[in-house]
């Protein structure tokens, strides 16, 4: 066996079913958001948020990956790879909220400026001209990173150069926390400051776990498709799977934990600026979907994750995994609609053509970086540790 197996062939006809939905969604778009743009901006910023959640966790989880190593990474690395290299793509998928930030806030609406003081308060950092350049200084740290960590993954393919493992060491520490502040900081631009009143100093985190935990499911199901044949079926070993399933058992608590550790500050300490916040995501339908989200999000993958079998046979662990990729998108739509929404609870035809159509574009972009490369990288030191383990599983 040799890790120089490419995507089977199979995937091009994925690559083009998904960009041929993605071009039907947006011409979808097109029709029904230029009768009703204030709808189509809040669809596309909850599609946009939810697939550009996995891009930047594939970057957060690959620099995981290299500083504390394991054979699961193995497995995952040209995936994630790949997943990072999607950046690019969300960096132009952003032109269409500039053009909506007027629809989507408050704080950037001239008349609702001026009818409150709050908001001119919070004018110093909520602004139009700060917020687009933060934005770009975002992308700027999101792409030179994901430009580093490639750039020398293809260098490694070429030349097995040991020094090119410290190299991803040195990039991936200080690469984590920079990933951690700039998304913490991009989640209060682009979703707390929906609801302008409103503060969390856990908020940050609690996007940052659900972006990994959405990446790993999406990887997780994508390694057990591609797990079918070699190289990845004789890599992804019972072991390897046990490890996978435990990895996203860990964020799966680490979610539950950050979610009610936010929900017990705020109800315990009475704050009446944050307490309609929860309010408005527990009022009738949208109170279903909270449960839904407990037990989906958390109790039954928690439960489920528990048993090894489940976590070692690559079916079950693939369905858990899409499952918690479903919820991870309710879970979106639940942050940033009730903060839009004042009416009670609804869904739009312009959000399933959105998340259709930037998923779409996402899901064939991906599958053109997956293609480029090896499965598996040919000069990854533990490729031939891997091979021994798999004679002994």
């Amino acid at each position: 066996m040799t890790p120089s197996e490419s995507l089977p062939v199979e995937w091009s006809r994925f690559q083009r079913g998904a960009l041929l939905a993605a071009i039907v969604a947006f011409v979808t778009c097109a029709f029904a958001g230029g009768r009703n743009p204030d709808q189509f901006f809040r669809s596309y910023l909850f599609a946009y948020l939810f697939w550009i959640g996995i891009a930047i966790g594939s970057a957060e989880v690959v620099m995981l990956q290299h500083l504390v190593g394991g054979q699961w990474g193995l497995a995952l690395r040209r995936p994630l790879e790949s997943g990072a290299r999607t950046l690019w793509l969300m960096a132009i998928l952003f032109v269409p909220l500039v053009f909506g930030v007027r629809h989507l806030y408050l704080w950037a609406q001239p008349q609702a400026l001026a009818q409150s003081e709050e908001l001119r308060r919070q004018s110093f950092y909520l602004n139009m001209p700060f917020f687009f350049v933060r934005v770009a200084f975002y992308f700027a740290i999101w792409l030179l990173f994901t430009y580093l960590l490639t750039k020398w993954s293809q260098d490694q393919d070429r030349q097995a150069d040991p020094a090119l493992g410290t190299k991803f060491q040195v990039l991936s520490g200080p690469g984590l926390v920079l990933f951690g502040l700039t998304v913490t900081f991009a989640s209060v631009d682009w979703v707390m400051s929906l609801e302008p009143r409103w503060t969390s100093t856990i908020y940050g985190l609690i996007f940052i776990v659900g972006q990994v935990l959405s990446t790993l499911a999406f990887m997780i199901i994508v390694v057990m498709l591609l797990s079918r044949r070699k190289p990845l079926s004789d890599l992804l070993s019972a072991k390897v799977r046990l490890d996978l399933g435990n990895l996203m058992l860990t964020f799966v608590i680490l979610w539950a934990y950050m979610a009610v550790s936010q929900l017990i500050i705020i109800w315990s300490g009475n704050l009446q600026d944050e307490i309609p916040w929860y309010l408005r995501r527990t009022a009738g339908m949208w109170g279903n979907v909270a449960i839904f989200l407990a037990l989906f999000h958390f109790f039954i993958p928690f439960l489920l994750l528990l048993s090894r079998d489940v976590k070692r046979r690559g079916w079950l662990l693939g369905a858990v995994a899409g499952m918690i990729l479903f919820v991870n998108l309710v879970d979106t739509f639940w942050l940033v609609e009730p903060g839009l929404l004042r009416n009670g609870f609804r869904i739009h035809a312009l959000d399933l053509a959105t998340v259709i159509g930037v998923g779409g574009l996402w899901v064939a972009f991906f599958i053109r970086c997956l293609k480029q490369y090896p499965l598996v990288p040919p000069n990854d030191p533990r490729w031939a540790e891997s091979l021994i383990r798999a004679g002994h599983d």
